[in-house]
């Protein structure tokens, strides 16, 4: 017998079947940094058009999690498919350095500041430990294929950034933005500073509910608003889970348009909502009580009230507020204490009073509580209160209460002298919510969540009692507390000294060197800024600053939190500074849970941290699983997930190895064939593939990564892999090398690989380049360096309806051949002959194949019969009106093709091949027109 396998085409490639994507990406980080791969792409795109993604600053703290790899994966992403779209899209990675996350971290190893270290050399040790945090999770952004200028990120401790930083806030005080006030504010005891609403999140709390009794001064003056007599003791009940903030109340508030009834139980008389008496009545245990009278909760303004336990008398004030979901309808304010209770109390000229310090410790002058601490004042307070008979009720309630982010500790209310941007004085608010209307919101939800977030914020506090910060660098007169005349030109001057020497320059600052002989009048401020200031203004620092970017940015995009953080704080600022948001889409993600739908964090032991995965399975792996993800809702990842994703890279690169393994020995330049000459199931595919092309293009741009992935990977596995790859391999192993047939199929899959490595470059990063260095024919050094494929061949393929008639009934065929398999019948669809019968179009295509349909069907016959009377021992199809008859092959095997053929030994020299292998082998080679 003789051995034909030398005469076959056989693939041969070295691109490696296993990725071992840990061990080479490495090696490819290095020849992209040698190459300069980034700087190379920027020289490549210099004067085309600019499409700008604005990173949005991770803080420089700790090391990355799969929320960091998420976030940087997807915006590479998309700078990556831009640059194939033709825009010069350039990266610049940034990093929010100041705050009290690091001072925390500092102090843990140096002391506070003003304590066992000076200021200064506490503000270099927290730049110092900010820099190490940045070259950490730099190289760790850097190991995800992630590409940008990341030796010259931006840091907004840099001291030209720290400077620019305070020019923003000079036009925003230019703008008239900047007031000061003696306002409550989201204020962490334990941090010892105002919070931003950004930094409080909301947790579950248990804390006491009490009902107290605040009690009616002048009786004759309520029953005259009831229209009532007697005499007997009367009070206004409120309901509140605050009872520390108690001290400190100035009124109590009703709204004017509520019911309030007067009610008698026999021992006194009480005033509450209407609405809310059967529930109050429930929790008190009074079962018997009579209404005497109701009014609107207008009529009571004015009202008397005795304080619970302080020597002093409060007004019934009206609020708008104030509602009927619990409680008792009449809301104890303390405008010290709380956002609508200031605002309610400016209304009706209430003092602002919060005797509780940065720790949370009531002043020692305070009555009853003096020195305690709040949680402590708790207590104390409900049995002063029990003893002097105003407590009506106390219980327990867990709710949602606001904790600080950083410590996980519940918050308070406290007025503190403060500075803020005032959301209503000049407009703020009127032009961010119309500047929100303008931007395109992905997914469209954000919109309203970041309009009724800002249509509801109150100022934003903008001032810290902190040390490693941007200083509010503003002087301020020792009497009347305004801002010096000349601010504007004062803040330029310290700017360029911040520029020169850092934050410090302020700081050490003798105002005598600015100030002159004024310098007496006028104190320095040494508040530092709200750290989301620093992030929110890159728009002037960043964007206005490098000349690769532009302002506004074409896009920005993190996680869903930012609504309240970074998107809102960069639109606020923009809008006071420019009058204009600052980009024109923003795209948001959700976050990274387990399987079980928990939140991924380290307390909960559920995190899966990306340097793991990398160590493992490669960053491709976790770049395929963020592609397949859909960002819009929470993101889930488990081992389970892992490993699907896994087998879903398999069958991208086994698909990409089989391409470049049939590609051995074609030279684009010599062997490719026109469109006009290629078969026409190569012209098909070639159709299909660039179809996919302009789908993948869509939704890269429309940012539907997911769409990519299941097109991919469906293009892989069924139309390459399961249809077309499975059909041409009989072509390109069989015929003649330098046949125009197998050259046809060698030219289709040439173009579909020149094609598929650019789509998977944006997401398969590392694998795409590698495949890039195997292809054949001349090209440049990175696949980055290109833009999506144009070189596909004109043709004019056959309809598609042929197409679609062929490949459903191939896919009848196949299960019909799949039951003749599995009854032992035959061992490969090559041993079984087929009979279609049918009519009409499907006839008509089927017959355009001829003699190659059973190349098509991948059996050794395939005949189309018209007469569908015949089809008696046929079986029927799911197409309609086709039958489809299949039996094992009568004739012998070709030992080359595999094909069983009538004519297999009848050649002398070669008798144990087909007619069309003895001519592949000996003639002149066989002819293909079709498949």
């Amino acid at each position: 017998m003789r051995d034909y396998k030398q005469t076959l085409n056989l693939p041969k490639t070295d691109f490696p079947m296993k990725g071992n994507l840990s061990q080479r990406e490495p090696e490819m980080l290095k020849r992209w940094r040698e190459m300069d791969l980034y700087g190379r792409i920027r020289n490549n795109t210099a004067g085309k058009p600019k499409f700008i993604l604005h990173d949005g600053p991770p803080y420089a703290n700790g090391e990355i999690h799969l929320g960091h790899a998420l976030n940087k994966i997807l915006k590479d992403i998309i700078i990556k498919s831009q640059a194939l779209n033709g825009f010069d899209a350039p990266y610049v990675p940034g990093w929010d350095c100041h705050g009290l996350p690091i001072e925390l971290q500092v102090e843990k190893k140096i002391g506070k500041a003003g304590h066992k270290v000076d200021a200064h050399t506490f503000r270099n040790a927290c730049r110092d430990y900010a820099q190490k945090q940045v070259d950490s999770q730099r190289t760790d952004f850097i190991r995800l294929g992630v590409l940008g200028d990341w030796d010259k990120p931006y840091l907004t401790m840099d001291f030209k950034m720290e400077a620019d930083i305070v020019r923003a806030l000079g036009q925003m005080i230019g703008a008239g933005h900047l007031v000061k006030g003696f306002k409550p504010v989201h204020w962490c005891m334990d941090c010892g500073s105002a919070l931003a609403e950004a930094e409080v999140e909301y947790e579950d709390k248990v804390s006491p509910q009490i009902d107290v009794r605040f009690r009616v001064v002048d009786l004759p003056e309520l029953n005259r608003r009831f229209g009532t007599e007697g005499n007997r003791v009367t009070s206004i009940l409120i309901w509140t889970t605050t009872p520390w903030t108690l001290p400190a109340n100035q009124a109590v508030a009703l709204h004017p348009d509520f019911d309030y009834v007067l009610v008698d139980d026999g021992e006194e008389r009480l005033v509450l909502g209407k609405e809310l008496l059967a529930a109050a009545m429930q929790r008190y245990g009074i079962e018997n009580y009579e209404v005497i009278a109701t009014v609107k909760g207008a009529v009571l303004e004015g009202l008397e009230l005795q304080h619970p336990f302080n020597d002093r008398h409060v007004p019934v004030i009206l609020g708008l507020y104030v509602t009927t979901e619990t409680g008792t309808g009449a809301v104890h304010t303390a405008p010290g204490h709380g956002h609508d209770d200031y605002l309610v109390g400016h209304q009706y000229g209430l003092p602002v009073v919060s005797p509780v310090n940065g720790r949370g410790v009531f002043n020692p002058e305070t009555p009853v509580v003096g020195g305690e601490h709040v949680n402590e004042a708790n207590n104390h307070l409900i049995e002063v209160m029990r003893e002097n008979g105003s407590l009506m009720q106390v219980d327990k309630l867990q709710h949602s209460y606001p904790h600080c982010w950083r410590h996980k500790s519940p918050i308070i209310f406290r007025a503190t002298p403060q500075w803020f941007f005032s959301m209503d004085s000049h407009g703020l608010r009127e032009m961010a919510l119309k500047e929100i209307g303008k931007v395109k919101w992905i997914p469209e939800w954000g919109q309203r969540r970041i309009q009724g977030m800002v249509a509801e914020r109150g100022d934003w506090c903008i001032s810290r009692q902190r040390t490693w910060g941007v200083p509010i660098a503003v002087f301020t007169h020792m009497k009347t507390g305004e801002l010096h005349p000349h601010t504007l030109e004062l803040i330029e001057q310290i700017a360029q000294r911040i520029e020169a020497a850092g934050i410090d320059a302020w700081f050490d600052l003798d105002p005598v060197e600015i100030l002159g002989d004024e310098h007496g009048q006028y104190e320095k401020v040494i508040d530092i800024l709200d750290v989301w200031f620093d992030s929110g203004v890159t728009h002037a620092t960043v964007l206005k600053r490098n000349p690769a970017l532009a302002f506004p940015a074409d896009i920005y995009l993190e996680g869903s939190d930012q609504h309240r953080g970074w998107f809102q704080s960069s639109l606020l600022t923009s809008v006071g500074i420019n009058g204009v948001a600052p980009y024109r889409s923003v795209l948001t993600h959700g976050f990274t849970i387990d399987e079980k739908g928990m939140k991924m964090s380290k307390s909960r032991g559920n995190a899966i941290a990306p340097q793991k995965v990398i160590k493992t399975l490669g960053a491709d792996m976790l770049r395929l699983w963020v592609a397949a993800t859909d960002y819009r809702a929470e993101m889930s990842l488990s081992d389970e997930i892992l490993k699907r994703t896994a087998d879903a890279y398999r069958r991208i690169r086994n698909t990409a190895r089989y391409l470049l393994a049939n590609l051995n020995g074609f030279d684009p330049g010599q062997d490719m064939v026109e469109g006009s000459q290629l078969l026409e199931l190569d012209k098909w595919i070639l159709q299909q593939a660039m179809r996919l092309q302009g789908e993948l293009i869509e939704a890269y741009n429309s940012y539907r990564f997911h769409l990519i992935y299941q097109k991919l990977h469906h293009f892989c596995v069924v139309t390459l892999s399961s249809l077309y790859l499975d059909i041409i391999k009989d072509r390109i192993y069989t015929m003649q090398a330098d046949s125009r047939p197998r050259r046809s199929a060698q030219t289709a899959m040439y173009h579909i690989a020149e094609a598929f490595v650019r789509w998977l470059a944006p997401v398969l990063s590392f694998t795409a380049d590698e495949i890039w260095h195997y292809l054949p024919g001349k090209r440049g050094g990175s696949v980055f360096l290109e833009q999506w494929y144009e070189g596909f061949p004109d043709i004019s393929p056959w309809a598609d309806a042929d197409w679609q008639n062929i490949i459903s009934v191939r896919d009848q065929v196949s299960k019909e051949l799949e039951r003749l398999r599995v009854a032992g019948k035959i061992g490969s669809a090559l041993d079984a002959e087929v009979q279609i019968f049918c009519n009409g179009a499907v006839k008509s295509s089927l017959e355009k194949l001829e003699d190659e349909l059973r190349f098509v069907f991948i059996t050794s016959y395939a005949d189309v019969a018209a007469d569908v009377s015949r089809a008696v021992d046929a079986v029927a199809s799911e197409v309609d009106n086709v039958w489809i008859k299949a039996v094992p092959s009568e004739y012998k095997k070709c030992v080359r093709c595999w094909h069983h053929r009538k004519e297999v030994g009848t050649d002398e020299e070669h008798p144990e091949l087909c007619g069309r292998c003895v001519e592949n082998v000996d003639g002149k080679g066989e002819h293909r027109h079709y498949a």
